[in-house]
C-alpha cells in the first residue's frame, strides 16, 4: 500500500516521461518619429541565422509567467518600464526553430521612440527601421509583424492610441501623420480632425510649435480621464 509522499513522487514521475520544449517571447516593438511608424530590430549575435535581423525576443524562464518575461525582454533593449503591450499569439509549428523544438508567445509593444535608452539599442546591436523598409526576418518573424500590424489598425479603429506612441504635447498634423502611417493610406484633414474633435478627448493648449511654419501650430494633449470615462461607457472611437 502507497503512502501519501509514494503516491506524489508516481505522480510526479509521470511528467519525466513527457516531451519538454523550450518556450520563447518574441516581441514587436512598433516606434512613431512624428513622420512614420518604425520597428526596432535586432541582429542575431548567434547561430542559427546569426547576423540576420530578427525581433527582440529570450526565453521564458522557470519563475517567470509570460508578461512578466516580455516584460524583461523589453526593459532589456529599451530600458523603459511600464510600456504598453499585447499578447498576440502563439507560434508552434515543429520546424519553427531549426536549433530546438520551440514554442513562441508574440507580444506587440507601443513606444514614444524619443525616450528610449539610445546606448542600450547600441549595445544590443539594435536599429529602428520604417516599416516600408525593413528588412526580411529570420524564421516566423515576418508572419508575426503583420499579424501585429493586424490588431494594430484594428485597435486603431475602435480607441485612440496616441497616448503610446506621441510626445505628451503634439499637433493635429501629428496625430494625423500616425493614423495614416497605422492605416496605410492617406486621410482627409478636414475630416479626420473634425472627426477627432468630436470624440472630445483633446486639449487645446496655449502653446504652438513653430517649427513647421512661420504661424505654428497648436499643440494638443490627451485627455486621459474622459478618454478613459468614454472607454467604460462603450464609445465608439472609430475615424
Amino acid at each position: 500500500m502507497h503512502t501519501t509522499d509514494q503516491k506524489e513522487i508516481l505522480s510526479l514521475a509521470y511528467y519525466d516521461h513527457e516531451d519538454k520544449v523550450l518556450l520563447a517571447v518574441d516581441c514587436i516593438i512598433f516606434g512613431f518619429d512624428q513622420e512614420e511608424l518604425k520597428i526596432l530590430l535586432v541582429k542575431r549575435g548567434f547561430e542559427p541565422e546569426k547576423g540576420k535581423w530578427s525581433l527582440i525576443g529570450g526565453f521564458l524562464k522557470k519563475e517567470e509567467d509570460l508578461d512578466i518575461a516580455a516584460i524583461r525582454v523589453l526593459h532589456h533593449l529599451t530600458g523603459l518600464h511600464d510600456i504598453y503591450m499585447e499578447q498576440l499569439y502563439t507560434y508552434s509549428k515543429v520546424d519553427r526553430d531549426p536549433a530546438d523544438r520551440t514554442l513562441s508567445v508574440s507580444y506587440y509593444a507601443l513606444i514614444d521612440i524619443r525616450k528610449h535608452d539610445k546606448e542600450l539599442i547600441k549595445k544590443n546591436s539594435a536599429q529602428w527601421f520604417s516599416l516600408k523598409d525593413a528588412p526580411n526576418l529570420i524564421f516566423d518573424h515576418n508572419a508575426m509583424v503583420e499579424r501585429a500590424m493586424t490588431r494594430l489598425r484594428r485597435r486603431a479603429l475602435s480607441k485612440p492610441i496616441g497616448f503610446e506612441l506621441l510626445p505628451e504635447k503634439f499637433t493635429m498634423r501629428q496625430l494625423q501623420k500616425l493614423y495614416e502611417a497605422i492605416m496605410g493610406k492617406k486621410l482627409d484633414k478636414r475630416n479626420f480632425i473634425s472627426k477627432f474633435n468630436s470624440f472630445d478627448i483633446l486639449i487645446k493648449l496655449d502653446e504652438k510649435d513653430m517649427s513647421s511654419s512661420k504661424k505654428g501650430a497648436y499643440l494638443y494633449k490627451f485627455n486621459e480621464e474622459k478618454y478613459n470615462s468614454k472607454v467604460e461607457e462603450g464609445f465608439n472611437f472609430k475615424i
